[in-house]
């Protein structure tokens, strides 16, 4: 069985049918992801098509994010749009064919049964931030769905797991990689990549806006295992 992680998609539909494809998954496979599906990118509808489809051959993980939460604000709970469309929620609704009213019934309750988090005996999988002190399951709203990383970054979470997190985009289309943090949201709508992480081998691939496949070389990913080595000789 393969364990992926895969980061913030935002309507990057070509991105994620290239990456999935990549990854070749079979039924025992099992993917997290870390929320943001919708909004900015081209093609939220058939990024969530993607993901309820994938639910129905491997097992799928996926986590909230914060534009879902302001989606679903706005499509289930009446409240105003202005900051949903702000935010990259009229992308959203143009690939819904120009009306929130027209999102399918079984996209609504794909959202509504989306996880807060998701932990293991290792590692902890969360949208946004995290409190280093407190339970993963007790963390607040701000911390969990909106708060950005914030410099210098949080130290590690109490339980010693391995904290991984998206919502924070990295510019380079590189991974954010420390022994206790991995950060990925690689930036695939502004022009960098969509994320897939092996939970076991460390590798990392990658797909573009364009649904170009990028396998990273192996030079880069020796770079960030040095730096998890060096992070770990300092402590």
């Amino acid at each position: 069985m393969a364990r992926y992680v895969i980061g913030d998609v935002h309507g990057c539909g070509k991105a994620l049918r290239s990456l999935l494809t990549a990854l070749s998954l079979g039924s025992d496979d099992e993917v997290i992801f870390l929320g943001d599906y919708v909004d900015r990118g081209p093609d939220s509808r058939d990024v969530i098509e993607q993901l309820i489809d994938l639910s129905e051959r491997c097992r799928v993980i996926p986590l909230r994010g914060n534009h879902e939460i302001m989606l679903q604000g706005v499509v289930m709970n009446d409240l105003n749009d202005e900051t949903w469309m702000r935010s990259g929620g009229k992308a959203t609704v143009t690939s819904y064919g120009g009306s929130a009213a027209k999102i399918p019934s079984r996209h609504l309750e794909f959202l509504c049964q989306l996880n807060r988090h998701h932990e293991t005996e290792s590692e902890i999988f969360v949208h946004a931030m995290y409190n280093p002190l407190l339970n993963i399951a007790e963390q607040s709203d701000e911390l969990t769905y909106w708060a950005h990383l914030p410099k210098p970054l949080p130290i590690p979470h109490v339980s010693g797991k391995r904290v991984y997190l998206g919502h924070t985009p990295q510019p380079s289309g590189e991974i954010l990689c420390h022994a206790h943090l991995v950060g990925v949201d690689t930036y695939c709508f502004g022009g960098g990549f969509l994320t897939a992480v092996n939970l076991e081998t460390h590798k990392v691939t990658q797909a573009d806006l364009h649904g170009h496949v990028r396998r990273v070389p192996i030079e880069h990913l020796l770079h960030a295992i040095s730096g998890c080595i060096g992070w770990l000789r300092r402590k």
